[in-house]
């Protein structure tokens, strides 16, 4: 659908109080496959592709975490629903904590899995030059590394099919599009405390050294209220790695 003049693959299931599932770099909607039909039981669940990845073409406009975050709130415009209980992976954590620091009232609750920090310096860099190695060699040239880094070891001994499943997200990524994602993640600044008012749930694995431990509780400390689930054995890619026990905790939580 059109959207602040972008076409975004959007997928809606379920009907109920809203719940609005924001993946990561390199993802897709699909990233929340398992947890969309558990939520569309009692919810409207409203999935999307983020500018540039997986369904939705490049657009002709910037790629930034704050455009993104502004096509949600038009999203949600667009939808006609006033507000929506949100959930971001990963890079998608900075453009929900955006959306409900830029766009007020629009987030009644926020849960966040594998919650990242703005990049310092070499992560800046190397967000820079992933996206240089992309647009010289394709997503061939980075998928391994990302499968190899992000999952945990023992998704990867235990859970071959789930590593598979992600390095086919990576692939069907259009090269110039994740290209611009990763340069948006290299400018990304810090969006500020999440208003303590708004529900918070951090999710991260003892494995994930994308977003780890640390990075949440230091959000949880922050907000004064939120509630931190450490999932054992659980790399970066938490939905997928973890569906159940995530699952049951985003059901709990909405």
């Amino acid at each position: 659908m059109q959207v602040n003049g972008k076409e975004l693959a959007v997928e809606i299931d379920g009907d109920g109080p809203a719940v609005l599932l924001v993946h990561g770099l390199g993802g897709t909607s699909n990233f929340y496959q398992v947890q969309a039909d558990a939520l569309a039981a009692d919810h409207k669940v409203v999935r999307v592709d983020l500018a540039g990845a997986g369904r939705s073409p490049v657009p002709a406009g910037e790629i930034s975490i704050a455009s993104h975050a502004d096509d949600l709130a038009a999203l949600l415009d667009a939808l006609q629903i006033p507000s929506a209980a949100v959930v971001g992976h990963s890079m998608g954590t900075l453009v929900v904590r955006t959306l409900a620091a830029r766009h007020p009232g629009r987030v009644t609750a926020m849960a966040l899995l594998g919650a990242v920090a703005e990049p310092a310096e070499a992560g800046r860099q190397a967000q820079r030059d992933r996206a240089a190695t992309v647009r010289a060699q394709g997503m061939v040239a980075v998928a391994p590394g990302v499968v190899a880094n992000a999952l945990s070891e023992t998704t990867r001994r235990d859970r071959p099919e789930v590593a598979a499943f992600v390095r086919e997200l990576l692939m069907r990524q259009d090269p110039e599009g994740y290209a611009r994602n990763c340069e948006a993640l290299a400018a990304a600044t810090d969006p500020g405390p999440i208003d303590s008012a708004v529900p918070l749930l951090l999710i991260t694995g003892t494995d994930d050294k994308v977003g780890p431990e640390q990075v949440s509780r230091d959000l949880a400390a922050a907000h004064g209220g939120a509630t931190v689930e450490i999932l054992p054995g659980v790399g970066h890619w938490t939905a997928l790695e973890a569906a159940g026990p995530v699952t049951d905790l985003l059901r709990k939580f909405v």
